[in-house]
């Protein structure tokens, strides 16, 4: 059942968001802090397609903690003073003084993401839950897109909401490797809590990860201590874990004035600043649980009873799902030789790769300017580059790695990131054309 309201009926907002993790969050949290102040209010709404907030909830580890500082939570970097600020989260938690005392910059993860859930409930009155967008459609007058029409489907129900501006936080996508889809017992570790939870009681007898990054070191280790009788079998193509460079002078690429520098440099130059500094974030491993791992390996090579096994140099050349279980080819890059294991699963922490942020946008993705490598157009605002007759923005938070830098999709700048777009949503209102206006096509 699809509910449209009269064109004079339907509401119009400054902006809509579409997905509410983190990064969205952070700007419906901007919002509330700016209209708590401002004579002229602005309107948003945020959809959100799971049933309540959630971030990889399936890696929320017992023992992982985040790898970036408390401080740069949803609004530190923006306004130190905030009431939404983990330090207020803590207090509000009665564990500011143990905190304190930890003296520890990085809370565990299963905190922070209770951090996230407590900042997304003073904010629910901003969003809704179970809405899954399905269409943009775009609002024309006199031929220039003055609005958009944001079309959500709650169960068999579709509702329309008005918005002069998009703010896309539609996460990435999970990737596995070539010719290889998800399973019973193939698992992308963005499942991984969710997918384990089905051995129940059961004793298995090997499992695979693939991959070299964190979340495959955190999977390899979590694995070797919760099943002391199964063999961890972690596969990569590196030589051994690489760990993160997160020292004091490396981190100042996540700084909000590295972001102006990376967006003013020329194409070549940020290539190399990407190639130079993607040890901060990519396909690396904190070192304390590097260390961690290679005290197991070396322990039982002294026990004589090796159940976790790196097997490194090597690529999974083939996976497939037999009837008990999966069975993997693993072959050396080194040599070509090939192993066969049968496990009784697989965990692919092969990351993610950027989503197309135009997808849902229909027609309106012709509109949208792209460069030489067909990468799409962003200003510094992080406001799509659209043709001169689309009036109204599409912003985006995520997706604008090759514009804006490293920090495109990571916690480390989200807070001052949110800033940046809510005063260009400010600073464009009183040019965007007002009326309501009928359907049109472009």
């Amino acid at each position: 059942m699809s509910q449209v309201l009269p064109d004079a009926d339907v509401p119009l907002h400054d902006l809509i968001g579409i997905g509410f993790g983190p990064s969205n969050l952070a700007l419906a949290i901007a919002l509330a802090e700016h209209n708590a102040q401002a004579a002229e209010p602005v309107t948003a709404h945020f959809l959100e397609r799971q049933a309540d907030f959630g971030w990889h909830r399936g890696m929320l580890l017992d023992d992982a903690t985040m790898q970036v500082s408390f401080l740069k939570d949803l609004v530190t970097m923006r306004n130190p003073t905030s009431a939404f600020s983990f330090l207020s989260y803590l207090h509000e938690r009665d564990r500011l003084i143990d905190f304190i005392n930890h003296k520890n910059l990085f809370p565990l993860r299963a905190e922070f993401h209770d951090y996230l859930e407590w900042a997304a409930a003073k904010v629910d009155d901003l969003v809704s839950y179970e809405q899954e967008v399905v269409e943009v459609r775009p609002v024309t007058r006199d031929g220039e897109v003055v609005h958009f029409d944001v079309v959500a489907r709650s169960g068999d129900e579709e509702v329309v909401r008005r918005a002069r501006n998009l703010v896309l936080a539609t996460g990435l996508t999970p990737h596995l490797p070539d010719g290889v889809r998800e399973g019973e017992r193939i698992w992308h570790n963005r499942d991984f809590l969710h997918r384990l939870a089905a051995f129940g009681d059961a004793s298995p007898r090997r499992f695979v990860v693939i991959g070299a990054g964190q979340s495959g070191a955190e999977v390899t280790a979590h694995l070797h201590e919760r099943f002391p009788g199964a063999e961890v079998c972690a596969v990569f193509a590196r030589y051994g874990y690489s760990p993160a460079d997160d020292s004091s002078f490396a981190n100042r690429i996540f700084d909000p004035a590295a972001v102006d520098e990376f967006y003013g440099a020329p194409e070549v130059v940020k290539r190399k600043l990407m190639a130079y500094h993607g040890n901060t974030n990519y396909a690396v491993v904190d070192n304390d649980l590097i260390e961690e791992l290679y005290r197991r390996t070396y322990r039982e090579k002294v026990l004589g009873a090796q159940r976790l096994r790196l097997i490194n140099v090597s690529r999974p050349a083939e996976i497939v799902e037999t009837p008990d279980g999966v069975r993997v080819v693993v072959e050396s890059l080194a040599t070509g030789e090939r192993e066969v294991l049968d496990a009784d699963a697989v965990v692919c922490a092969t990351g993610y790769r950027p989503a197309d942020p135009t997808a849902l946008l229909g027609e309106l993705a012709a509109s949208c300017e792209r460069d030489e490598f067909g990468r799409l157009r962003v200003g510094r605002d992080y406001r799509i580059a659209t043709a001169p007759h689309v009036r109204s923005g599409v912003y985006l938070q995520g997706g604008t790695e090759h514009t804006h830098g490293i920090t495109s999709s990571l916690l480390s700048n989200t807070a001052v990131r949110v800033g940046e777009i809510l005063d260009s949503v400010i600073a464009s209102r009183s040019a965007v054309v007002p009326a309501q206006a009928q359907y049109a096509a472009l």
